[in-house]
């Protein structure tokens, strides 16, 4: 699977008065009318319950240069991942990390188990998108897709 070059967001929730933040590379469009996402979430993970349970979340697309971001949100316990990240809240309180390159604010409309995860299929509510290339990763290695030359 690491041959597959994805792209890289960070995954967020506020849940029972607390943050919830991981990195996450199965990020995938599923629908356009209506506007529909999803992600997959391990079962054992410690995050697990706050996110099936959250109602919605937030997929925060990282830019090029945010690799630590990446790095941050993938390991530590959630106060440190939130530490000095400037945040904006979103229409259900789930945060938005600033600099991002693009936003999907979500419901959850549907979860899915598959394996050893769940497919958590989000209807977009909100989003936003600026300027910037996407952080890619591949071979557990991260990059950026540049346009071939004809």
């Amino acid at each position: 699977m690491s041959c597959f070059t994805t792209g890289v967001t960070v995954v967020t929730a506020h849940t029972q008065g607390q943050d919830w933040g991981m990195t996450c590379n199965s990020f995938n469009t599923v629908s356009l009318e209506p506007a529909m996402v999803l992600w997959s979430v391990r079962k054992t993970s410690l995050s697990h319950e706050a996110f099936v349970s959250a109602g919605g979340y937030m997929v925060n697309v990282l830019g090029a240069q945010q690799k630590d971001v990446a790095l941050k949100f993938a390991q530590g316990t959630q106060v440190e991942r939130f530490a000095d990240q400037p945040l904006v809240r979103g229409l259900n309180q789930h945060p938005r990390l600033e600099g991002v390159i693009a936003w999907f604010d979500c419901r959850i409309a549907q979860v899915v188990s598959a394996g050893d995860h769940d497919i958590l299929i989000g209807e977009v509510l909100d989003f936003g998108v600026h300027a910037g290339h996407g952080l890619a990763y591949a071979q557990r290695s991260f990059g950026v897709l540049a346009p071939l030359e004809d």
